[in-house]
Order: structure tokens, then sequence, then C-alpha cells
């Protein structure tokens, strides 16, 4: 067990002592934001006192007077209002780091009660081609997946694709009328879009071809056996381009289930809710209102059109439905950009009106957008929004030059390959490392500098271990399994007890979806190791200081080979 770990159950122990009707869930220890303070804070105490009406100082010398931890700790401090300090002693850091040199943990520990977590991301449409707009939810759905695996989770994935609805009645007009078979096979997804940018343009001024469409999605709707063929036909297309997209980026699947997956369900669905008093009739529609709500009074959710038709809250609803039947989920996750914020609203609600009794934590993970250098959303110089193939083309070739300025005798395949990880790398790191909720400037300067908060600083921080290994003649196999680490040095000392935080970092990300907290926290671990290795030498160091310092090298680079991983990025034993 880890010393936070230790310690956090010893205060929760000294808690229960002073106040045995108190919840402890929330009596946490985590990292201390400054570490003049000390290593761990909790401020657990002042909100156990605020609702009893008792002084949080008073509170926490009661707590601290029935505390013992010193096997790990100096003498614990009281702060401000009710703040506990926690400064670790050096044996009991040592221990920790011992104890991940003999392989019992790497700073973490594995879920004590495992959830069933389902995480729908990415979610493109079929007939168009992926874009830039689709990087954020797939980059950030797939990291949250990794990290709730790697803590011991049972995690399902699931590609909600865009397969049915009305653009399918225009598509299915220009694929009879127009359709380019050689365009097809050379492109297939080019030759759809154009075929559904004619139609539509069409559609617009011409009544007749929108009276065309309306009929051909009628009968695919009723099954016609052609429209369903060339429907089909559209969706094997368009699923080697997203196959092609997701092995470049490392991103899987567990399963993608498309809209149209759902359609036998809506007319069922709509009719339980009508039964049930949860949806009514308006206006010809039906929707579902929310007076007991106040934020979305003003906003009921439409789950049937005048004209009979279904719509996304439905399909949604649905969605939902079967995951529940099929997976029983603790908890499901959507990864999508904040302009859906008010229908996840919707859909959580009229979800929790149906099915009261079901205990499922639902959580919309949105994001900003991507915007260009100008502060405008990120286009092509002709305005045409960014194909996301382009974009990691363009990644790959940028990294290519900056690798081929580095080294201009490296063969070119071998080149081609760091370009790969470099490049891709680049764009999913630059993508992860702001607040998800804002905005932020797409930059291929910023994003591939080796200095700074980016992917290739923290790969070269990687391969620059690697190297130190190298001229060890030590290999991963041939390291000791343990080692008496010696921590002395100011250097050593704050590398290590960066590396003790990987665990706790690792939980918030998991608690508040925010790969963010991982990019920072990789990035100090980086710092932490330059300071370390720029004042504490390595392999001129005497044989039992050298042994240690070796042992802190590889406890670094595995926590940077572990993080990143998570984050979906690869790493590189030379650069």
């Amino acid at each position: 067990m880890l010393p936070h770990q230790q310690i956090e159950l010893r205060l929760q122990a000294a808690v229960r002592a002073v106040l045995p009707d108190a919840d402890l869930a929330g009596v946490l220890v985590r990292p201390c934001l400054d570490p003049k303070f000390g290593d761990y804070q909790s401020s657990a105490l002042m909100a156990l006192a605020k609702p009893r009406k008792l002084n949080p100082r008073h509170l926490a010398q009661e707590v601290l007077a029935r505390l013992d931890v010193t096997d790990w700790c100096a003498p614990v401090e009281i702060a401000g209002a009710g703040f506990l300090n926690f400064r670790l002693k050096l044996p009991a850091l040592s221990a920790a780091l011992d104890a991940t040199m003999r392989g019992d943990h790497l700073f973490f520990t594995p879920a004590a009660q495992p959830r069933t977590v389902v995480v729908d991301f990415s979610s493109p449409n079929v007939a168009k081609p992926m874009h830039v707009g689709h990087i954020r939810s797939t980059i950030l759905g797939d990291t949250l997946a990794r990290l709730l695996r790697l803590l011991g989770h049972r995690v399902i994935t699931d590609n909600h694709i865009g397969d049915w609805g009305t653009q399918f009645g225009m598509l299915l007009v220009g694929w009879k009328r127009e359709l380019d078979r050689a365009a097809l096979t050379a492109d297939a997804i080019a030759e759809m879009e154009r075929l559904y940018k004619q139609i539509s343009a069409e559609c617009k001024e011409n009544a007749a071809t929108l009276e065309a469409a309306r009929q051909e999605l009628v009968k695919l709707q009723r099954g016609d056996e052609e429209n369903l063929r060339i429907w089909r036909e559209m969706i094997a297309l368009s699923q080697v381009q997203f196959d092609a997209i997701y092995a470049r980026l490392g991103v899987k699947f567990d399963h993608t289930l498309g809209e149209s997956f759902y359609n036998p369900r809506l007319k069922a669905i709509v009719d339980e809710l009508t039964t049930k008093g949860i949806a009514r009739e308006s206006e010809g529609a039906k929707a579902v209102f929310f007076d007991d709500i106040p934020q979305l009074k003003e906003s009921p959710a439409l789950v049937q059109k005048s004209d009979g038709g279904f719509n996304y809250t439905t399909t949604d609803l649905a969605t939902l439905a079967h995951r529940l039947e099929t997976w029983q989920p603790d908890e499901i996750i959507y990864v999508t950009d904040g302009r859906q914020q008010l229908h996840f609203q919707q859909v959580f609600a009229a979800f929790r009106h149906w099915h009261p009794e079901a205990k499922l934590k639902l959580a919309h993970v949105w994001f900003g957008s991507i915007l260009g250098e100008d502060g405008k959303p990120f286009k092509t110089r002709s305005g045409e929004t960014v194909k996301l193939a382009d974009l990691l083309d363009e990644a790959e070739e940028r990294a290519f030059k900056v690798v081929s300025e580095k080294n201009s005798e490296l063969p070119e395949a071998a080149g081609r390959e760091i370009a790969r990880i470099v490049g891709i790398g680049a764009v999913k790191y630059a993508d992860l490392l702001p607040n998800r909720q804002s905005d932020y400037v797409f930059s291929w300067d910023k994003m591939l500098a080796l200095s700074g908060n980016t992917a290739p600083y923290l790969q070269y921080a990687y391969a620059r271990i690697q190297s130190i290994f190298r001229k060890a003649e030590a290999t991963p196999d041939t390291r000791p399994p343990t080692s008496n680490l010696q921590l002395v040095q100011p250097e050593e000392i704050a590398l290590a007890k960066q590396l003790l935080n990987f665990g706790l970092t690792l939980e918030a990300v998991a608690a508040e979806y925010r790969p963010n907290f991982l990019c920072n926290y990789l990035y100090d671990l980086a710092g932490r190791y330059t300071a370390f290795y720029e004042n504490c030498p390595v392999l001129k160091a005497e044989s039992a200081t050298r042994a240690s310092r070796l042992a802190l090298c590889d406890l670094t680079a595995r926590v940077l080979k572990q993080g990143l991983d998570v984050l979906g990025l690869e790493v590189l034993d030379s650069m």
C-alpha cells in the first residue's frame, strides 16, 4: 500500500473515533499544491465541521490527538482553518520506491471495486470524410478508456456512427443518377461527398429533387432491397476509411453500433413513454416535459416529430436502454463537443424519468473547439474543413522534416518511423494538454517543439533515459529488481516525490475526465528528472549511489512510458 493510502486510512479511523456518524468517503489525502506546506494535505475536516457547527481547528486538534502516522510522516501540522499537512519521512519514501522496483506496483493500485464503464466517442458520419472536428472526441475518449482499463475497470468502447437520417435520401438520389464508379473505386469517400454536396445544393433549388430524395429515404426506411444494398455499401466503404484513420491513431473499438441499429426500438420507446405519462403530445409531436427541473422547464425533449419521424433524442434513449440491458454498466461516458450540452441534459433527464430505478452514472464529457492561429475555427487556407487524414499526413511530414534536420544521416525508413511516432503523438498531446472545456489554438510550431510542454519533449526525455542505460551497458532485463535507494540530494528527493504522485494523478484524471492533469504531471516529472540529471551524476557516481540513481532513472522511464501510453502516445528508445 502506498504512503498516502496508509495515511488516508489512519486519518479516516481517527475521524471515525471523533465523529462516528461522519461520511468517510470525502476524508481524502491529496498532494499539497505548494511543497513548502508539506507533501500531502487534507481539507476534509473543514467540510465535516461546517454542518455540525464545530470549530474546524478544534476538530482538527481532536482528530490529530487520535491520529498516528509516525511510521510515514514527520509531526502533522494544522494550517489555516483546519487543513492537515503531512510531510513524508525519507525512509517511507524510499520504501515506496523500493516496492515499485520489486514490481509491487507502479505507484498506483487497481480499483478495489472495479466498475463497468461504457465510453461512447468519435462517432463519425457515414459517407463523409472524418475531419479535424472528430479528433478531440476520438483522442479524449480513447484516453479515458485506456486510463479506466489501467485502473482495473471493465471498459466497453462503442463508436455510435451516424449511419441513418435524411442525408441518405440525397445520397441515394446521387448514387443512382450521378455515381462515377471509377471515382468510387479510387476514393470512395470523396465520391460520396461529391454526390451529397451536388444533390444537397439541388434540393435547395429544385422541389422535384427534394421530393425524390424524400421518396428514396422512405423506401430505405421501409426496407427496399435496392436502397438497403446501396446503403450497406456506403457503410462498408466508409468503415474502410474509419479503420485506416483509427489504425494510424492507435484507437480500437469493442463495438460500432450505428444509429440504424436502434431503429426497430424507437416506436415502442415512444409508446412506452407516452403510456407512462412521461411524454405527451404537443402540436402534433410528442415530447418529454421537465416541469420538475427548473433549468430544463423551457426546453422539452422532442421524441417524435409531427410527421411521425424520430430524432437523436429517441435514438439516444434507445441506445441507453440497449446498453443497460446488454452490458449492465455502472457508468456511461459520452464524449462530444460542448454544443451538445443541452441535448445530453435532456436525454439524461428523460432517462431518469423513464428508469428512476437505474443506478447508473451518466456523464457528458464535453470539449471546446480547435481554432486556427487567427482565433477562428480551424480551416484550410481555402476555408474548407480540414480532413483528418490530411492533418495526420501533414503532422508526419513536418515531423520528418524536423527529424531530417536533426540527423541527416538517418536512413529514410527509420526517419519516417520516428516521424510517425513524433508527429501523431504531437497532434494527440496538443489536443489533450488544454483544459478540455477550453478552445485551443492549433500551432504546428508549438506542438512539434522539443522544448516546453509538448509530446516531443516528453518522448525525448524517455529516449534520453534509455541512452543512459545503453551507456551503462544495461538492459531492462539486467537491471536489479530491487535497490537500496539513497535519497540524499534535494533533486533526488523531489524526483522521488513526483514519482510517488503518479497514481493520485491517474485517479484525478479518472474522477474529472481531464487528461490535462496527466499531461502537466508528466511535464513536471520530466522537469524534475532534468534537474536531477544535471545535478546528480549517474554513471560517474560511486557504486551504491550509481545503482540508486540508475533505479530513479528506471522508475522515471517506466512512469513516463506508462503515462504516455494512457495518452495514446508511443515512445522511442532513441531520437
